[in-house]
């Protein structure tokens, strides 16, 4: 009983976000992507002007709930301390081909899991990608990697990421002209503004109070034989297919189509489904976190962290204005040229960290 205490924090936070995700697509948000942290940052920054695929432009509230709910319970907890300065190019670069990885799938690690919980089979492909990537991690972990030590900086530094989101909110509710929002495609697709904020302020602050992290829990299951927050990921995709099972009044045909084909936003080449997300794992694992983890982590004042997010963001803008992301009829050549190079440079950073034994 006492164990079962321990891992009831995790358990709710991942059946919370399970429901979450569920409600924020009957909402309005597009199906299968509940809650997506990079399908999100790529709409943010075509909103921004950063690339002009017009499908996908929308100043994500959820993301901003996401960094302000983290920062709020960090805060309250006494737990917000503003460190940085470990190896910040590095971590813009691995936070950029995190972003490459995550769009040659078509979802980060969360979204993967809200695909296979609604009955897209090709999210298996990436799971089993996402796990050997965070596998192959965990040998450059065990010998020796790391990105250098981080330092305490003013609080400057840690609120900044804070500022900036109540800034892109502001943009979101005044709509200047200067921000572009689609008319049609993904991007068009939204919950309410308030009803996306508080979804993502919730999601946050569960998050940073549990150490909710998707990368996490199979990094400590194979390291450490820690399966705690493991558990957070089996609550979320058994509380997603349970709910989309209820959704659809367990009737298959109608709301939870399992199958390859005709996925929502999704394609069914399997290999590169699961070299994309081997990427997304790899650098997940030498970033120590996947990109839900990395926002609220910046939420939490870790100036690392507001990095790797900002090098995710251009990782996106690059993506849309390279034709490196994948769409529905698949992965393009340049997509896949990227991953390959993706892998390439990330193993080399990791032997260049690697502590000589």
């Amino acid at each position: 009983m006492k164990k079962f205490r321990t891992h009831l924090p995790i358990l709710i936070t991942g059946s919370l976000v399970g429901v979450i995700s569920i409600l924020l697509v009957l909402w309005g948000n597009p199906a299968n992507m509940g809650f997506c942290i990079a399908c999100f940052l790529r709409d943010i920054a075509g909103a921004l002007g950063m690339h002009r695929a017009e499908a996908v432009q929308y100043i994500r509230p959820e993301i901003i709930g996401l960094v302000l709910g983290s920062m709020i319970m960090a805060m309250m907890n006494k737990e917000f301390k503003v460190r940085g300065g470990s190896s910040p190019v590095t971590r813009f670069l691995l936070g950029g081909f995190m972003m490459v990885g995550a769009l040659m799938f078509l979802g980060c690690p969360l979204r993967m899991v809200i695909r296979l919980g609604g009955g897209d089979l090709n999210a298996i492909f990436g799971l089993v990608g996402f796990a050997l990537g965070i596998f192959v991690g965990t040998l450059f972990l065990k010998k020796g990697f790391t990105l250098k030590k981080s330092y305490s900086q003013t609080k400057v530094e840690g609120l900044a990421i804070g500022v900036v989101n109540v800034g892109l909110l502001a943009l979101l509710i005044a709509a200047p002209a200067f921000v572009f929002f689609s008319k049609e495609g993904p991007g068009s697709m939204h919950a309410p503004i308030a009803v996306a904020l508080i979804a993502g302020l919730v999601v946050g602050a569960l998050a940073q109070k549990t150490r909710f992290c998707m990368a996490g829990g199979i990094r400590d299951s194979i390291m450490l034989k820690d399966f705690h927050l493991l558990l957070g990921f089996v609550a979320l995709l058994v509380t997603i297919l349970v709910g989309n099972l209820i959704v659809s009044g367990f009737d298959l045909g109608r709301g939870l189509k399992v199958g390859f084909a005709d996925q929502p936003i999704a394609h069914t080449d399997g290999l590169w489904n699961a070299l994309g997300m081997v990427l997304v794992g790899f650098t997940a694992v030498l970033l120590g976190g996947c990109p839900m983890r990395q926002l609220v982590l910046a939420g939490s004042g870790n100036s690392d962290s507001t990095v790797t997010v900002l090098g995710m963001v251009a990782g996106a803008a690059i993506c849309h204005n390279f034709g490196l992301a994948s769409s529905a009829a698949g992965p393009t050549m340049a997509g896949k040229i990227a991953v390959g190079v993706g892998l390439v440079v990330v193993a080399v950073i990791g032997f260049v960290n690697t502590k000589k034994v």
